[in-house]
């Protein structure tokens, strides 16, 4: 089963992938679809507020803020990790919880990350806002690092993420239920 979808333009069909008896998503993942990484990072920067610096939790937005940095002629951009690394220092950290990953996670940011982003403009980007768990863990640590967050983007936003008003998206994706059938 899946979900057709028009996103930027451009057309696809999402499959549906069961995450527990009650709940079904429409998996999106713009990893190795250059065509539609490139059209929704067009379309984002038509949208987007006025800012300094961009930040995504890392892996599935990580296409989107490379094009998207790569678009608006900025050179450099953050990553909130999911496991600090060696050459991390200072590291800024929050518990996250989101609903395409199974349990608590733990995400990091740089210090020397946090340093350039204080007192700066930034915006923070996803793939999908569903819960706003990896959201507002992000939106946390650009507080902790003294940034002004002036912007929250996604190229979809699902469920009831889409009645939210404090989100920049370009398209809603609903949910469903354990067999598949949307909901309201």
């Amino acid at each position: 089963m899946v979900y057709p979808i028009e996103v930027a333009g451009l057309k696809r069909n999402l499959p549906l992938c069961k995450l527990n008896d009650n709940l079904t998503i429409a998996a999106f993942v713009i990893f190795g679809d250059v065509e539609l990484t490139c059209a929704c990072a067009k379309a984002l920067l038509e949208k987007a507020p006025e800012f300094d610096y961009m930040v995504a939790p890392e892996a599935k937005a990580i296409p989107l803020i490379h094009e998207m940095a790569k678009q608006s002629g900025r050179n450099d951009y953050f990553l909130v990790r999911k496991k600090k690394k060696a050459y991390m220092n200072g590291v800024f950290e929050v518990r996250d919880k989101s609903i395409t990953t199974e349990g608590e996670q733990m995400l990091y940011m740089d210090g020397a990350d946090a340093a350039k982003m204080k007192g700066k403009r930034i915006l923070i980007l996803d793939d999908v806002i569903s819960t706003g768990g990896s959201l507002a863990a992000v939106e946390d640590l650009v507080n902790q690092a003294g940034g002004n967050v002036v912007g929250k983007m996604a190229i979809l936003a699902e469920g009831s993420a889409a009645d939210r008003d404090d989100i920049i998206f370009l398209e809603p994706l609903p949910l469903f239920d354990g067999n598949g059938n949307q909901l309201k």
